[in-house]
């Protein structure tokens, strides 16, 4: 038993959530980390998380599994669409929402969270949500953050009572580069961490990002800022 706060933090295994479990860590949470295993095209950032979660010590760390491949209209989660990449170097993103927003994702999952933080009685959650380098996705905006928040404190017993958990998103205002020297601070080894949104199985040494997603190359350049290599592909890391 701790008599520390309580925390649930969501844990895809990426950059941004291992960040976000360093920082409710360091503000002295006591902190449970909850992945989500919804169907998509790996298990890389599954594996990840685990390896995360138990290097920055975790109290608990917890696998749900939901199946939104049932519903598709992703590329993360139906084999109808190709993830889509562009060549290294070049600038990622691309005009509107991209195909690969997960249709309400950031709800679903946070939905999970405010039910976990209801039965800890914990006084936040986490999450690693970012309104800057966010590849147009809806529900990483902070109206998106507000919005939910408001519908939690209504929706619950906790809300009701006053004693509702707070969403709590570190990283919403950051770039890429400043999310990652915040983590180096606070000792996060990026190694651990997958964020490749189609990556290759190298077998025993795990998984080979593709280095040309949306997500590969937001993260190559926003290490590239800071004069480093991003560990996920130096050393032909994974």
């Amino acid at each position: 038993m701790t008599d520390s706060p309580i925390a649930v933090v969501l844990l895809s295994g990426g950059l941004d959530s291992a960040t976000c479990l360093a920082i409710a860590r360091e503000a002295g949470f006591d902190c449970h980390c909850l992945t989500v295993s919804y169907g998509q095209r790996h298990q890389a950032e599954l594996e990840a998380a685990a390896s995360v979660a138990e290097s920055l010590g975790a109290s608990s760390h917890r696998v749900i599994q939901i199946d939104l491949r049932a519903f598709g209209g992703s590329a993360l989660t139906s084999d109808d669409f190709d993830v889509p990449k562009g060549e290294p170097g070049s600038s990622p993103g691309e005009q509107g929402i991209p195909v690969t927003y997960v249709p309400a994702r950031n709800t679903i999952f946070l939905s999970y969270a405010l039910g976990y933080a209801e039965v800890l009685g914990a006084k936040a959650i986490f999450a690693g949500v970012n309104a800057v380098d966010y590849s147009g996705y809806p529900d990483c905006r902070p109206e998106f953050i507000e919005a939910y928040q408001h519908m939690a404190d209504l929706a619950t017993k906790a809300g009701v009572e006053g004693r509702g958990p707070r969403i709590r998103t570190p990283l919403l205002r950051l770039t890429k580069p400043e999310i990652i020297r915040r983590g180096m601070d606070l000792g996060v080894d990026y190694a651990q961490t997958h964020s490749c949104y189609d990556p290759e199985s190298v077998g025993d040494r795990g998984w080979r990002p593709c280095q040309r997603c949306d997500s590969c190359r937001i993260r190559m350049q926003a290490f590239a800022a800071l004069g480093l290599v991003d560990p996920a592909v130096s050393d032909e890391h994974a």
